[in-house]
């Protein structure tokens, strides 16, 4: 069974992280691509401040239909706006988990394309689905562009090629890394 508290701390652990990253979105290269066929640095940032606006809307909702389409958004243009449609999203999503029950959490939540149901599953198991996991796949997808960019990747889950950690005392060897004494490398 699911739970707000169990599902605030996860997700709250994962935007962190993800905020982290975009934090580090260079200016002047939001319109590399690494293929024709992919977002630009941009449009993935872009898309990972999103996601949290469609994690209010599983919760608040009870399907969601693909079939419906909805409104085109093109990739912002600065790190700076990226980072205020992710707090505003950020601050949808924790709006709408403080007001779900337990029991809204575990009631069937359905993908729909038109009449037909695509797959049902409690919200909090759509959320995990279509929120968390496509935040970490977007998220470990953006530390490669980051990487090609040249950005200096941060240790989200440990120690990378540009920083290193020394255990729970987060001491960071390289470069000096900001905030790093407040608590906000996890």
């Amino acid at each position: 069974m699911f739970t707000r508290t169990s599902l605030s701390e996860r997700a709250g652990r994962d935007l962190r992280l993800t905020r982290l990253l975009l934090e580090r979105l260079p200016d002047a290269s939001l319109a590399w691509q690494p293929h024709q066929r992919s977002f630009t640095l941009a449009g993935l940032g872009t898309h990972l401040a999103r996601l949290p606006h469609w994690g209010a809307q599983i919760l608040a909702q009870p399907h969601h239909d693909v079939g419906a389409g909805g409104p085109g958004h093109g990739a912002l243009s600065t790190r700076d706006d990226i980072l205020t449609l992710f707090d505003r999203h950020v601050a949808e999503w924790d709006d709408v988990l403080a007001s779900t029950s337990d029991a809204i959490l575990n009631a069937p939540w359905e993908l729909r394309h038109g009449a037909r149901v695509i797959e049902s599953m409690p919200h909090a198991e759509a959320i995990d689905r279509y929120l968390l996991h496509h935040l970490i796949h977007h998220r470990g997808q953006l530390t490669v562009y980051l990487r090609v960019a040249g950005v200096p990747l941060l240790p989200l889950y440990g120690p990378t090629a540009d920083f290193g950690c020394d255990g729970d005392d987060r001491r960071v060897v390289g470069p000096a890394l900001p905030g790093a004494d407040d608590d906000r490398i996890p």
